[in-house]
């Protein structure tokens, strides 16, 4: 019995170190709708590879996480996130990639009629989609309104 107890100090120490981590690592992540200028230290926190490639309108940075799932945050040349897309064998975190829009995700996969499998949610300044199965998960979402001019939803992927 006292082994025990002079276990449980140390368990409750990592496990809030644990949490603490967790919560410290999540600031880091660019958003939908927010500034693009993290995404560097999102590749450097999660071990992810970053390839930015540019297009005519806004810029993709892609990272590719440990898992295997490959982010692809689409900027403005405002340097605004203006869409996010994903898609490999687990989902990322979703709370940190749809920011304040994840409360949107939330509702709507409470209210969705067709399970875990796929969702669409279309508000009035935001569109989530999100599917899949166990090891193949893709998603996207988007902010109408910043959607650069000429770029269709379709270009998304």
């Amino acid at each position: 019995m006292p082994l025990l107890r002079a276990c449980r100090p140390a368990a409750v120490s990592i496990a809030s170190a644990t949490l603490a981590g967790l919560l410290a690592s999540s600031a880091a992540h660019a958003a939908l709708g927010a500034p693009y200028q993290s995404i560097a230290a999102d590749g450097a926190q999660l071990h992810a590879a970053i390839k930015v490639e540019a297009r005519a309108a806004y810029e993709v940075h892609e990272l590719t996480l440990a898992s295997g799932t490959r982010v692809r945050e689409y900027a403005t040349p405002a340097g605004l996130v203006f869409a996010v897309t994903w898609n490999g064998p687990a989902l990322p975190d979703l709370q940190q990639t749809l920011g304040t829009h994840f409360a949107d995700y939330t509702m709507a996969a409470q209210t969705n009629p067709n399970g875990h499998r796929h969702l669409h949610y279309a508000g009035s300044d935001v569109v989530i989609e999100s599917g899949g199965r166990m090891r193949a998960f893709f998603g996207r979402a988007y902010l109408k309104a910043l959607l650069p001019a000429g770029v269709s939803a379709t270009e998304l992927r």
